[in-house]
């Protein structure tokens, strides 16, 4: 199962799990409950990566603060919530084709484990995996340094084009919009995506999840260039 997969379906087994044991009863809310030491949580709750299996897991405050991404060791991380938009975002339609994504959106990150970035998109199945030429990749940093400075495992850089049919939300300039994201809010988009997919193109109801993903996103983003240096 990929992590999109373990993201998308794992609230509605962790919701059969606490009603096998008596937690919850008929008509009562879904508690949600940390996945490290099973402390309840609010809906809006941090997550935390497995590097290892690439499972993500829904964590309380003190837990994800023990996995902090610059002091943790060993294979977990905690996905921190730093949101960027980069509006002099440099790519032409050539370089995007290089990339061979079969569709206008994508989020690449760099997976620590395998030593290389990888690229996903969007499909009825969940998150795909594309195989990701490394040189087209690494033209695209070099026009985009800034791009670098997504941290491995727990963020990464989320491109829509906005000419792509229905997979992209409209840019001003009619290019292609680039922001840096959790990689939780990615695999949430994805979620929702393959949850609401109907027919070839996704229908209404994914194109209408995609407009307010895009619209939240725009809202929660900071301009790099006014962004504190980490």
């Amino acid at each position: 199962m990929t992590v999109g997969e373990w993201f998308s379906v794992g609230t509605a087994v962790r919701s059969l799990r606490m009603a096998l044991r008596g937690d919850i009863g008929e008509g009562e809310a879904v508690v949600e409950r940390c996945q490290m030491c099973a402390e309840r949580i609010e809906e809006h709750h941090g997550h935390v990566v497995d590097l290892d299996s690439r499972r993500l897991l829904c964590t309380c405050r003190p837990c994800a603060l023990l996995f902090d991404t610059d002091a943790s060791a060993g294979h977990y991380r905690t996905i921190p919530q730093r949101y960027l938009a980069f509006p002099e975002f440099v790519l032409d339609r050539v370089q995007w084709e290089a990339l061979q994504i079969p569709v206008g959106l994508a989020f690449f990150f760099h997976n620590s484990r395998l030593g290389r970035t990888v690229a996903c998109y969007p499909s009825p199945a969940g998150a795909t995996e594309s195989e990701l030429p490394i040189e087209a990749w690494e033209n695209i940093l070099a026009a985009n340094p800034r791009l670098r400075t997504a941290m491995p495992d727990v963020e990464a850089v989320l491109v829509a084009d906005a000419g792509a049919e229905n997979l992209a939300p409209p840019s001003e300039d009619g290019g292609f919009a680039c922001f840096l994201v959790p990689i939780d809010s990615c695999y949430e988009l994805v979620g929702h995506l393959r949850m609401s997919w109907r027919g070839f193109d996704g229908g209404q109801e994914a194109r209408e999840r995609l407009e307010g993903f895009f619209t939240e996103l725009r809202g929660k983003c900071r301009p790099v260039e006014v962004c504190e240096a980490r």
